[in-house]
């Protein structure tokens, strides 16, 4: 397992240094340090075969009621449910009714699944992280999470977002350390899924709001390519951004959820040698802090050392101004989004969501012709540099630092923005800790649209890490 702090070895468990998420010391500290995250034990329910007996899956919903009985309270990953359990029993039911022979049940049978809280499901409210009252989200059910319930997963219940999947956050914590954020905006997904109290949760990023989590918790997410997920039924914060994607534990469990939401098939394309990869412009690695930059060389050389060429770009030279292009049409299509609600609810709006909205204010006619413009720019300066340099997949730190401490802020996603700009499929794989246990994850990236190669290539680099 891969170690980070002031300076950092292979092996973690050592790790001697300073660390960059200093917490105070004391006797009730051990307490709220404690990890609820999944650690392979007896009582917490694991991924499922379609092959499941009857009684093993009672069973396995009697360690999650076990599980959410002592881990709930603590992170609070999901939206309270009284008759949570009674629920689950039932459609477990009618599952092993609809489904009685192994050999034809739905890939996702039995899996335990988490959504984001802006999307419409039948039977549950939509409250959007916000205090809006709940006939304002309103719609038609997300086609996604009907994808997923048919191929046999088993909704655990609506996760945390923050306020309208932007930066206010809800109440989660991170199951790693209960003083330190899970990120977000896809916080209770994230969370969820490190805790073990669901095997794949689905979220969305519009900068970082997978991606980040995901490192924070330590487990993988995916943004897969722009559009290549249904977005309907799920609330928007910038069209030209938003997309759909999930969280898991493998990217085994990553890919058959994507092959469900997307309606695809992802083949796995043998390889013969570890992907080529390029790294980004000092611009940009300067973003993360000191120990993050350190972990980061070190994960470079353990690669070059299994075999990966790295291949040093300018990508990204640009990186501040790369940024505000960024929240600039964030804040332009948000207004929008909200103009109606905002209108008729302002006094519930959390002041940093108000200030990404009145950023809009500020653009005129021309800054909103660049900034409309640079997705497209930078995907295509992104294709040309892969197939010029021979690239198969881009690497980096897939957040500026460890989970900060405190749960009123969720992170610094602007390691992740450039990515989600270019809408190119992106994955963040746990990547070792820090001294104090909090996880790392690295980011790889690859071409639009070609997200089944993404996921072949990072297996190959997360085989490799996890072997040390």
């Amino acid at each position: 397992m891969l170690g980070c702090a002031g300076t950092s070895n292979l092996h973690g468990a050592d790790d001697e240094g300073q660390s960059t998420n200093e917490r105070p010391t004391g006797p009730s500290n051990k307490m709220n340090r404690m990890s609820h995250a999944y650690q392979q034990s007896d009582d917490v329910p694991r991924p499922v075969p379609p092959t499941i007996d009857r009684a093993n899956a009672d069973r396995m919903i009697d360690e999650l009621e076990r599980s959410f009985a002592r881990i709930e309270p603590d992170i609070e990953a999901f939206l309270p449910e009284e008759t949570r359990f009674d629920r689950l029993r039932a459609r477990l039911e009618t599952l092993f009714e609809r489904h009685p022979k192994a050999e034809d049940r739905p890939p996702l049978f039995c899996t335990l699944l988490g959504v984001k809280d802006i999307f419409n499901v039948e039977g549950f409210t939509t409250r959007a992280g916000s205090s809006l009252p709940p006939e304002t989200f309103e719609g038609a059910p997300s086609p996604v999470v009907e994808r997923l319930q048919e191929a046999g997963a088993i909704l655990v219940g609506k996760t945390v977002t923050a306020e309208f999947a932007f930066i206010a956050p809800g109440p989660t914590r991170n199951p790693h350390d209960l003083e330190h954020t899970p990120g977000g905006s896809s916080s209770g997904s994230a969370a969820a899924v490190a805790a073990g109290l669901c095997d794949i949760a689905i979220g969305t990023q519009t900068v970082g709001s997978i991606i980040r989590p995901a490192a924070y918790c330590g487990v993988h997410g995916f943004k897969p390519s722009y559009e290549a997920v249904d977005r309907r039924g799920c609330l928007d914060l910038a069209p030209s951004f938003d997309h759909v994607g999930c969280f898991a534990r493998t990217i085994e469990k990553i890919r058959t959820a994507h092959e469900v939401m997307a309606a695809t098939s992802m083949p796995r394309t043998p390889r013969s040698a570890p992907p080529r990869l390029g790294v980004p412009s000092d611009a940009y690695l300067k973003a993360s802090d000191g120990a993050t930059r350190a972990h980061f060389g070190m994960v470079c050389e353990l690669l070059r050392n299994a075999g990966f060429e790295l291949v040093m770009t300018d990508l990204f030279s640009d990186f501040d101004d790369l940024h505000e292009r960024h929240m600039d049409l964030c804040a332009a299509e948000a207004s929008e989004v909200h103009r109606t609600w905002r209108a008729r609810h302002q006094r519930r709006y959390d002041p940093r969501t108000l200030a990404l909205l009145d950023r809009a204010d500020g653009l005129d006619d021309a800054r909103r012709e660049v900034i409309r413009a640079s997705p497209l720019e930078l995907r295509t300066t992104l294709e040309s540099m892969m197939t010029t340099m021979k690239l198969d997949a881009w690497i980096a730190p897939a957040a500026t630092g460890c989970a900060p401490m405190g749960i009123g802020e969720t992170g610094d996603g602007r390691l992740n923005g450039p990515w989600t700009h270019a809408g190119v499929p992106t994955i963040s794989i746990p990547a070792g800790r820090n001294s104090d246990g909090l996880p790392i994850g690295l980011q790889i990236a690859g071409r639009y649209e070609k997200d089944a190669a993404l996921l072949d290539d990072a297996e190959f680099v997360d085989r490799v890490i996890r072997g040390f």
